[in-house]
């Protein structure tokens, strides 16, 4: 379906349900759209949709993997860097190399790259930046690994072996930090030693992946926080937990080492969610620092029951004890959170489409309901989009967003593209 070229202007858009989104009324801005978003007959918010901007298309069908799974970031020097899978969607094919395209006139215009990566990542305190690495996977016919815990299923099918963190030989229980030293412009690559006791690293299929996903911030006192996915643990039996379930490590030295600061255990709301005990638990969390210094963190719930909602819980205690998971929206993939220099919070999520939230009551209570950015035009939610999606801050009340869609048109018919929009809201 070619994405509308028209601009929308609605004035006036009233929340269905100001409490919740549970029950929700998804406000179509495929194209170019402008619109004031009213709760209880008050104006709560105006935003504008600009349109989608188109980043790169597929040269040729493909299946599910290359074309999707977008991330927007920014340099150091202000250069704009967009990626994309160009592989499949598996554990074999985690470090290889991905599409990119920079834009240094603001994203006005992009080009192929594929020379040196650019000054990126979480800045430190001491100057330094980091970010997390996905290396290729270890070969399992390459290892000699201790008896698993458990040797189950994970919730797609393959074959998961689990292995306790401590017993696993030393490069198996590191994780991979790329660094920029304060002033340098080449990266270094280190293994940053993981403190947990109870943390459990898996294999699958032939491989043994090196896997630590999840967003980083710096705290008030300057320590650095992660909130990470998968997050597999023993439990006080000896076996391990069959769900999986969001860990948070602090590192006190820039990133070295890493110490397990707290855990969001799976707690299905079967009110929210009847099939809750039939999935794999919590997995892909975004987290934010509010205004206050308290965390608000979202997590997916896994597929394996059909589609399920996002759960949101709060730590005021710097990620150490955490409120009971609330469920709060009826679907999302890969959750992410944007605290916006104006105080509104941005949540995108998707599948099925994709969709974008707001927040003006700082805390994460309230939200609008769902702008959807691409249409749902079919019944299996992997065939319109891959869902997740990606969000940058261009100014105080401005971000961008990057995603997928898999219908674009062209003159060979429908094929993947990664999709850019800019979005601007304003608080009354």
């Amino acid at each position: 379906m070619p994405i509308l070229q028209a601009i929308l202007l609605f004035a006036g858009l009233t929340a269905a349900n100001s409490e919740t989104t549970m029950n929700e009324q998804k406000i179509e801005a495929y194209g170019a759209y402008s619109a004031d978003y009213e709760r209880r007959g008050k104006l709560s918010l105006s935003v504008q949709f600009a349109e989608p901007q188109i980043i790169t298309v597929a040269d040729k069908e493909y299946k599910w993997g290359p074309y999707q799974f977008p991330g927007i970031g920014r340099w150091a020097d202000g250069t704009l860097v967009m990626s994309w899978s160009t592989n499949e969607d598996s554990a074999r094919a985690y470090g290889l190399p991905n599409g990119c395209a920079v834009s240094r006139d603001g994203g006005k215009t992009w080009t192929a790259h594929t020379g040196k990566w650019g000054v990126s990542g979480l800045l430190l305190p001491n100057g330094d930046r980091v970010s997390v690495v996905t290396p290729r996977p270890y070969k399992l016919a390459d290892l000699k690994l201790p008896t698993p815990v458990s040797d189950g299923k994970d919730p797609y099918g393959p074959k998961l072996a689990m292995y306790k963190l401590t017993d696993l030989p030393a490069k198996l229980q590191t994780i991979r930090i790329k660094r920029f030293p304060k002033g340098s412009d080449t990266a270094k690559t280190e293994h940053a030693a993981l403190n947990d006791p109870l943390a459990l690293r898996y294999s699958i299929y032939d491989v043994f992946p090196i896997v630590w996903w999840g967003d980083m911030h710096v705290l008030h006192d300057g320590s650095a926080l992660a909130g990470i996915y998968p997050g597999y643990r023993l439990l006080d039996d000896g076996k391990a937990d069959p769900k999986g379930n969001v860990f948070f490590y602090r590192s006190t030295d820039n990133g070295r080492s890493w110490t397990i600061q707290g855990r969001i255990l799976y707690q299905p709301d079967l009110k929210a969610d009847p099939r809750g005990n039939e999935r794999g638990g919590f997995t892909e969390p975004a987290y934010e620092v509010l205004a206050d210094g308290s965390l608000l963190c979202v997590m997916r719930t896994t597929d394996g029951a059909g589609i399920g909602p996002m759960y949101l819980s709060r730590s005021k205690d710097d990620g150490r004890t955490w409120s009971k998971p609330k469920a709060f929206t009826p679907n999302g993939v890969l959750p992410k959170l944007l605290r916006l220099d104006n105080g509104v919070l941005v949540l995108a999520s998707g599948r099925p489409g994709v969709q974008v939230r707001f927040c003006t009551d700082g805390k994460g209570e309230k939200w609008t309901d769902p702008f959807e950015m691409v249409p749902v035009t079919e019944t299996d939610p992997h065939l319109d989009t891959c869902g997740y999606t990606s969000l940058l801050a261009t100014g105080p009340d401005s971000f961008l967003l990057a995603y997928s869609h898999f219908k674009h048109e062209t003159a060979d018919g429908p094929r993947k593209a990664i999709l850019l929009r800019e979005v601007t809201v304003r608080r009354p």
